[in-house]
């Protein structure tokens, strides 16, 4: 190898370091037809049956509040499965976690 080489095999390795993908889900609330399929549905199960309603008289889904136990990866899955597009999420950005 060319001398100086050295220095820049692995470089990106040492700084890389292990993040979990954190993301906040977001509810069109009056949308929401109480289906749970993204309760249901979601890889974490992250997702419950909340005691609120909307207007329609529908429960809301809400998010398990257990911090760094069961937390929102943002796969996607509930505003796929979601026949209303009522619920989607969203990526955190590094400095709100």
């Amino acid at each position: 190898m060319a001398k100086g080489t050295m220095k820049y095999i692995g470089k990106g390795l040492e700084e890389k370091k292990e993040k979990k993908a954190h993301a906040k889900v977001y509810l069109i609330k009056d949308r929401c037809k109480g289906c749970n399929f993204c309760i249901e549905f979601c890889p974490k199960q992250v997702l419950v049956e909340s005691k609120e309603f909307n207007i329609k008289g529908y429960y809301l889904p809400k998010l398990v509040e257990i911090p760094g136990e069961k937390e929102c990866v943002g796969c996607g899955y509930c505003s796929f499965i979601c026949p209303e597009f009522a619920i989607f999420a969203e990526l955190k950005d590094e400095e709100e976690h």
